[in-house]
């Protein structure tokens, strides 16, 4: 017992080892090093020198700056940047002069809380920015200088902001390739995820229903890193041409994308398989060996590629690889009919399997600086198509003045919360009631299931932080250790405020705390009303989210699925165009891959946060979840017949296969319809799938007949019987799932 005990305590060491040193490798903790640098050495400078106040503003700067240096292309960031380093020095001075010393002030409070919100229209980066100018309005109110007047303080916020933007151009400098492996290695990790779900799924259980959540989850985690990197990885190569660094991992990029197709194509019916291999268990559990391996190796892959260090041997892979070979051999040998289903399905899915490890070997081989070979790059004006563009017209402020647009209700929402947090702050007089304020506008978001969430875990954080703050300052008095945990407490807080909000939370208040440690006597007061401030503004926050214009997930998932449903349309239509033209992979084809992808992801995030919200307002919630499920399992037969194409000398498409897809399109059609508010006549296609129907069917047996014979190879009976098979029973289950997505869309009430 005591020696397995020890093994599993070492095991989670070493776990927990390799966690914090990844960690510490993270551009998330150099980012909070930096800003931690950024915001101490002035304070400390100013302290030594005795300009206090003047260190502060420049600290302050730094932080109201810092907002929107999040991950993408350095260009972005350096504007980004700047920007909010501007809207920090006009809201400060906006904030100042207006001195809110006044109820009467509050109209005038709502309208600068609803303008600088309302700048989110113009995106992600935006709404960060925003939040930089709101952030520096709530500081303006905390009159924490009383040497400085308003624009000296506003200008050396200014100051500071370049100061801190100077420190991150002069550490991408010293890093340049921290972030894009950064993203490349949190890529590997998650499809290595994706791609362990899978084999879970393979083996019947009881958990399919938690696995497929769980694959619906992953798929929106995926596709924002896939942007992110698109970002970083096109842009670089716009603005510093074809590098052998940034080509080499735009290249690993393609292989991920492709894992990730590979991985999200399903070639069988796992319920079909279920019932031919009842009697054969072990075919499963080796292809379930197969793919764990695979994603073991993903993410050895990841682990390895911020080390830089070199990859071991791809032995095992190859080996799971030839054990699957062997066993489909044996499997064939015990059948009396040759060849069976079931052996058509274990030849398909191992076409799959062997084409992944291809892929994982080949990202090995580009990220261990091997010869790039024939894998080439699309031209520069097709790859900029892949960066989904970001529109900064001032029409969009126009186009948004409307109760339908969620950033205008969130604006609104924001602006009339902040004002109740005012006028709760002066009521009661409490002190340093802008913690109200600063606790409203970090919580509160557009939608109410993240405000909630975000609401828990910030009280849950403060209290924590709170508790352990006056652990801390009961048992020692030492200003010089209350400093040194003030900054490392904010550095750590910076750092995970991505990764756990309420871990961030509670650093953050450790951070306060012992800030005011060092300026006031009564320590204990300001953890006291640091509790009471944050129960107030989070309490607020959620109650603004649940009465204000709420922006229910209900009423706007109608148009994620109508968009999800036309990018499996725009898809279905290019792998057609493919199958009949042959030739290489063309960009359109990739990009409508592409925006299938992201159309489930987005629509699986809106039902994951649909399900945060409270019951009364999860309408058809049961109903949606079909549709999500319709839509992905859509998507995974179509990649699967679309990997298939791409991967295999394919026979000429025939007219029935073109009426076939013809049918599944027109029950996409009159889906859009539907949800357009529009009426489509069903047409009656039931003779043209009979004789569809009638050519597969007759085609196989003809394929059997004419090949049948004893053969050991791995392909039996041709891989235009594997053909004939995969491509009609993807043809089936799409045609069924395109009816149900359409019979299912007629039983909401959007």
């Amino acid at each position: 017992m005591i020696p397995g005990k020890f093994s599993g305590y070492k095991k989670t060491l070493l776990n927990s080892l390799d966690r914090l040193n990844r960690f510490s490798k993270s551009t998330d903790f150099s980012k909070a090093l930096i800003l931690g640098f950024a915001i101490t050495m002035p304070i400390v400078l100013g302290v030594k020198s005795g300009f206090f106040e003047i260190g502060l503003a420049l600290a302050l700067g730094a932080l109201l700056s810092s907002p929107s240096d999040v991950s993408g292309s350095e260009r972005h960031k350096n504007f980004g940047i700047l920007l909010s380093t501007f809207l920090a020095v006009l809201a400060s001075l906006a904030g100042g002069y207006l001195a809110f010393d006044s109820l009467l002030w509050l109209p005038i409070l709502g309208i600068f809380f609803f303008a600088i919100s309302y700048l989110s229209v113009f995106g992600f980066r935006a709404s960060l920015i925003s939040f930089s100018g709101l952030f520096a309005m709530v500081l303006s109110f905390a009159n924490i200088s009383e040497v400085l007047e308003i624009y000296e303080r506003a200008l050396l916020i200014g100051v500071g902001g370049v100061w801190y933007l100077f420190l991150t151009i002069l550490w991408n400098r010293v890093n340049p390739k921290g972030q894009t492996d950064q993203y490349l290695a949190q890529c590997l990790d998650l499809t290595s995820q994706y791609l362990r779900v899978r084999g879970e799924l393979i083996v019947k259980n009881q958990k399919r229903e938690d696995l497929f959540r769980r694959l619906l989850e992953l798929q929106s985690e995926i596709n924002e890193n896939h942007e992110t990197l698109r970002d970083i990885l096109i842009s670089a190569r716009k603005e510093s041409g074809n590098s052998g660094y940034e080509r080499r991992r735009l290249l690993v990029f393609v292989q991920l994308v492709d894992i990730l197709e590979l991985a999200m194509a399903n070639p069988v019916n796992y319920e079909k398989m279920d019932r031919l291999m009842e009697q054969h268990p072990e075919q499963i559990l080796s292809f379930q060996k197969l793919i764990l391996n695979m994603a073991n190796r993903l993410m050895i892959i990841s682990a390895k590629i911020q080390q830089r260090k070199t990859l071991p041997s791809t032995g095992q892979l190859k080996y799971s690889l030839e054990e699957v070979k062997v066993s489909i051999r044996d499997y064939e040998k015990r059948q009396h009919t040759y060849p069976d289903e079931g052996a058509i399905i274990l030849h398909n899915l191992f076409d799959y399997q062997e084409k992944q490890v291809e892929k994982i070997i080949r990202t090995e081989q580009l990220l261990q600086e091997k010869d790039l070979g024939e894998i080439g790059l699309l031209k520069k004006d097709d790859i900029l198509k892949f960066i989904t563009p970001q529109e900064y017209s001032p029409k969009l402020l126009l186009e948004n003045l409307s109760l339908k647009s969620p950033i205008f209700k969130h604006s609104l929402r924001l602006a009339i919360v902040v004002m109740a947090g005012y006028a709760v702050g002066d009521f009661f007089s409490l002190q340093n009631a802008y913690w109200i304020l600063l606790t409203i506008i970090v919580i509160m978001r557009p939608n109410y299931g993240l405000t909630k969430t975000r609401s828990k875990q910030r009280t849950a954080g403060t209290l924590i932080g709170a508790g352990i703050a006056i652990g801390i300052v009961l048992i020692t008095q030492n200003v010089v250790l209350y400093g040194i945990l003030a900054v490392v407490s904010l550095i750590i807080a910076f750092a995970m405020v991505q990764k756990n909000y309420k871990t961030s939370a509670t650093f953050v208040t450790l951070s306060v705390v012992f800030v005011y440690a060092l300026l006031e006597p009564n320590v204990l007061d300001v953890i006291q009303f640091r509790v009471i401030d944050t129960l107030i503004g989070a309490g607020l926050a959620t109650i603004g989210n649940l009465i204000l214009w709420p922006s229910w997930e209900f009423l706007g998932i109608k148009n994620l699925i109508f968009d999800s449903i036309k990018a499996n349309k725009d898809y279905l239509k290019e792998v057609t165009s493919f199958y009949s033209k042959k030739g290489q992979v063309t960009t359109n084809y990739k990009i409508s891959r592409k925006q299938a992808f992201l159309g489930i992801g987005n629509l699986s995030s809106a039902f994951q946060r649909m399900t945060q919200e409270p019951r009364s307002k999860q309408k058809n919630l049961e109903k949606i979840y079909e549709l999500v499920t319709f839509n992905h399992n859509f998507l995974t037969s179509l990649a699967s017949m679309g990997t298939y194409i791409q991967n295999h000398s394919t026979t000429s498409a025939s007219k029935h296969f073109i009426a076939y897809t013809n049918l599944i399109t027109s029950n996409l059609e009159r889906s859009l319809s539907k949800l357009k508010g529009e009426q489509q006549m069903a047409e009656d296609n039931k003779s043209i799938r009979k004789d569809a129907e009638l050519f597969f069917n007759e085609r196989i047996k003809n394929i059997i007949q004419d090949k049948s014979r004893p053969n050991d190879n791995i392909n039996p009976g041709g891989t235009e019987l594997q053909e004939a098979q995969l491509v009609y029973e993807q043809l089936r289950w799409l045609l069924e799932l395109s009816g149900k997505i359409e019979n299912k869309i007629r039983e909401i009430d959007f």
